[in-house]
């Protein structure tokens, strides 16, 4: 199909050539937070203005994070902070696609060691998995690691032990740490994977979270559309446009965050648009949807 550089539309920076045809289809719009919403503790002015359009148009969307270690009342909060309104159906974290994609995938797992903060391992409790404790005879049928900032050494010895026997073995998240600007390292789910390869000679078997498709599928599943009716908006390319491309979604990388469209234009796969901000693609979607 091609990209063509240039482009009428106002705010838009790279198009692909069959954009307004695909933007016809798209009845989902799957949203990175930071960076495309908004940045670190500042909400972007054009936000709720545009969250509003897209239900106006019928346009249903969710708020993806990799980061696992909050609960969706946790996001919740952290949203209504901002001014953002949102519900538990709006959010779609890194552990609701490993849930995701347990319970379809792996129905015979249901006893769990975790490590993981608390409010990770209460969205499993609340699928209906089975947290299991930190002894020899509490034997789990799978080990799942996230981000555990609350993360213990006993029980990351643990996890090690059940892992170097074979138990299946999955990882909530890629990111090896967590963005911050406090004066420290944030160590995330796969610096603490490292360590337990390290220490067993086996990785995961399975990392969630962007760019792995589950991110997209889940919610597809979930909403009973197709990727054909589904865009990915997000500020990185390594992450937001990876999980758009592998889930085969529109891609569409807002400026509002990490990625310059000279990094977009200059890597091996571009993003079907390239655009200023959200407030862009709400004008597209009132353009060309087909209602």
């Amino acid at each position: 199909m091609g990209n063509e550089l240039k482009n009428p539309e106002m705010g838009v920076r790279l198009a692909c050539r069959d954009y307004a045809a695909r933007l016809s289809k798209i009845r989902h719009v799957a949203f990175d937070m930071d960076g495309t919403i908004y940045k670190g503790s500042f909400l972007f002015p054009f936000t709720n203005p545009s969250l509003g359009k897209l239900k106006n148009l019928g346009v249903e969307y969710s708020f993806l994070t990799n980061n696992p270690s909050k609960s969706l009342e946790d996001y919740l909060k952290k949203l209504s902070g901002m001014g953002v309104e949102a519900s538990k159906e709006n959010l779609y974290t890194s552990a609701l696609a490993a849930i995701d994609w347990l319970k379809k995938n792996r129905p015979e797992i249901k006893r769990v060691f975790f490590l993981g903060t608390r409010s990770m391992i209460s969205e499993f409790d609340s699928a209906g998995f089975e947290s299991c404790s930190d002894s020899a005879e509490d034997e789990p049928d799978a080990v799942v690691v996230g981000f555990d900032m609350e993360l213990v050494y006993s029980r990351l010895c643990r996890a090690a032990w059940w892992v170097k026997s074979g138990k299946p073995y999955f990882a909530t998240n890629p990111d090896r740490v967590c963005p911050t600007n406090l004066p420290t390292v944030l160590v995330d789910c796969a610096s603490i994977c490292a360590s337990i390869e390290c220490a067993t000679g086996r990785a995961p078997d399975l990392v969630f979270g962007k760019p792995d498709p589950s991110m997209l599928t889940g919610i597809m599943l979930r909403k009973n559309i197709s990727n054909a009716e589904m865009a990915m908006v997000g500020d990185r390319l390594y992450t937001d446009m990876a999980t758009a491309k592998n889930a085969g979604a529109l891609s569409v990388l807002v400026l509002t965050g990490e990625a310059s469209e000279e990094d977009a234009l200059s890597c091996g796969c571009k993003p079907d648009l390239i655009l200023d901000d959200i407030r862009v693609l709400v004008d597209l979607l009132e353009k060309y949807r087909k209602v």
